[in-house]
């Protein structure tokens, strides 16, 4: 199998009417979502623990921590379970989606790098944006998203 250097697969996503993706080689699987096991006195984006293959994975609701509203669970809700590359391990993560759409490729040309101005999140943890006809895809830098703060509570304090 030939691997094209200039083309990537993303796994696209949707919060409310936005449409997100992150690198298909993070995402470990995609499950339906369920009622979590709730965490004391954790911080408001983090759901709880899900039970994963037998790990606890934390899951956080990513509309929160984008400073969107709640998520509202329906029937196409899920769960994407993560395994988030960061500097010295892999931190295993479920980020709750309003819908998960497609894998797709993108080509390098595709992506542009993150405005400044003019979008309603941060740049710091947007990878780039992709002009598509019914928008832009936002891609997600997922370990810039997390702070190292988010990071170590995550992966020591709710660790299986």
């Amino acid at each position: 199998m030939t691997v094209n250097k200039e083309e990537s697969q993303y796994v696209t996503f949707a919060l409310g009417k936005e449409i997100f993706a992150v690198p298909v080689e993070v995402v470990r699987e995609i499950l339906d979502y369920e009622d979590l096991f709730r965490i004391p006195n954790g911080p408001e984006y983090l759901l709880g623990l899900r039970d994963v293959r037998g790990q606890g994975v934390p899951t956080i609701d990513l509309r929160l921590k984008l400073g969107l509203t709640k998520t509202e669970p329906t029937a196409n809700t899920r769960v994407l379970v993560l395994d988030i590359p960061l500097e010295e391990r892999t931190l295993s993560l479920g980020m709750v989606a309003d819908r998960v759409f497609e894998v797709i490729p993108f080509r390098r040309s595709q992506i542009e790098p993150a405005p400044e101005i003019g979008i309603r999140w941060s740049s710091d943890y947007i990878a780039g944006v992709v002009r598509r006809d019914e928008g832009f895809v936002v891609i997600i830098d997922l370990a810039r998203l997390l702070s190292s703060g988010d990071t170590a509570l995550l992966s020591s304090r709710y660790a299986a």
